[in-house]
């Protein structure tokens, strides 16, 4: 996770987590090639955790393995629905938040269909 480029991202990203918000959700949507999207409560893309969060953008490539914040067509829109670009995706840099990066086992997310579950996610922290 990028705590520097995307903090509101990460912060909420990580505290849903530990929480466990995201445990036995669905990927909702999965465009092979193109994203594998979860976090949303409902399974159907249109719930959210009951707040919205402002875009933190950047110029850091949405490049195969990133973690972006999925959001309405509107700005500012994020909330706790979350993707991983499967793919190089550069039409998505300074569109949406990128606040984060596979870096082990991106052929698990490439490989997703839609309705997998997701068991846990696990936040490490580090120094």
């Amino acid at each position: 996770l990028h705590p520097v480029r995307a903090p509101l991202a990460v912060a909420t990203f990580a505290s849903l987590a530990e929480a466990g918000y995201f445990d036995g959700q669905v990927f909702h949507r999965v465009v092979p090639g193109f994203v594998a999207q979860t976090g949303c409560p409902r399974g159907d893309g249109w719930g959210g955790p009951g707040f919205t969060l402002p875009d933190e953008d950047s110029e850091v490539p949405f490049d195969a393995g990133s973690l972006g914040m999925a959001r309405e067509d509107a700005r500012d829109t994020a909330g706790s629905q979350w993707f991983v670009a499967t793919s190089d995706q550069p039409h998505l840099t300074s569109e949406y938040t990128r606040f984060g990066q596979v870096v082990h086992g991106l052929y698990v997310a490439q490989q997703l269909r839609q309705g997998a579950v997701v068991e846990d996610v696990v936040i490490e922290r580090v120094p």
